[in-house]
């Protein structure tokens, strides 16, 4: 009884119980449309199905609860292709494992369709047997064709994206080839670690240069941008409602030593290349 007693304490004091514990803290923060108890079951689960995740939150929760706020505020799912829960090393924990949030391309396009102006949103990664063509001035959109039944597409090569808008317009085309993407890759400062999202999970992350870059040109990319910056802002224990009776502060974030990686720093220009 007393080792069963002992495990659960220990999984009480873990940080998928601290979750928990400001559940409704998180609650009050996600926008009206998000379901708060979905969304706290993804936070737990993403932690306690990843020991790596698990061991980095514990190493600093307050840092884990920040960036699962900054979540929060902006009404991504955290553990997924909208925002990724990242282990990465910081210096000012000596070099031990903490948690970083990376806003994915999928949270991008969340917060693209959010704004209501736009009735579709594509991007899509070009192989190299791919067929794609496109023209500026020319064409209003490219042409993409796949082989969906061969052997092998061949490796990435470019990217593009664009958005439709609900009075049937459509938005500039943002198209990158290999060479752009990698230089985006280049100022990212997590690029080197196993854990980055550009090692596990590469071509979603040239998604996200795509799309990121069309944010530029459609009506959400301004509110992403101050929304994003706001909420890096604020202090990690400022929250829209106040705890619930008998429930400790939330803990404060320690200082980083790397405030932003580039991951999703200032946005890239937006521009259009061959």
């Amino acid at each position: 009884m007393n080792q069963i007693s002992n495990a659960i304490a220990t999984r009480d004091n873990g940080p998928a119980a601290q979750i928990e514990v400001y559940r409704d803290e998180y609650a009050a923060l996600v926008p009206s449309h998000v379901n708060a108890d979905q969304w706290i079951r993804l936070a737990v689960g993403a932690i306690r199905g990843n020991k790596d995740l698990e061991q980095a939150a514990r190493n600093d929760v307050g840092v884990f609860l920040r960036e699962l706020k900054t979540a929060a505020r902006l009404g991504l799912e955290p553990g997924t292709e909208q925002f990724y829960l990242t282990p990465r090393k910081s210096k000012a924990h000596g070099y031990k494992l903490i948690i970083k949030g990376i806003v994915g391309y999928q949270g991008i396009v969340e917060l693209i369709y959010r704004a209501g102006a736009v009735s579709t949103v594509i991007v899509e990664a070009v192989r190299q047997r791919d067929t794609f063509r496109y023209v500026p001035g020319r064409d209003d959109r490219p042409v993409h064709e796949i082989d969906w039944f061969g052997n092998d597409r061949g490796p990435l090569v470019g990217v593009y994206a664009y958005a439709v808008m609900k009075d049937g317009a459509v938005s500039k085309v943002v198209v990158l080839n290999h060479r752009r993407v990698m230089e985006i890759r280049a100022k990212s400062d997590s690029k080197d670690s196993e854990y980055s999202p550009w090692n596990t999970d590469e071509e979603a992350m040239w998604l996200k240069s795509a799309v990121r870059q069309l944010a530029k040109w459609v009506p959400t990319s301004a509110e992403y941008m101050r929304e994003q910056l706001r909420a890096q802002a604020e202090v990690a224990g400022e929250l829209t409602a106040p705890p619930t009776a008998g429930t400790p502060a939330m803990p404060q974030p320690t200082a980083l030593d790397e405030a932003d990686p580039a991951d999703d720093s200032e946005p890239v220009e937006g521009e259009l290349v061959d």
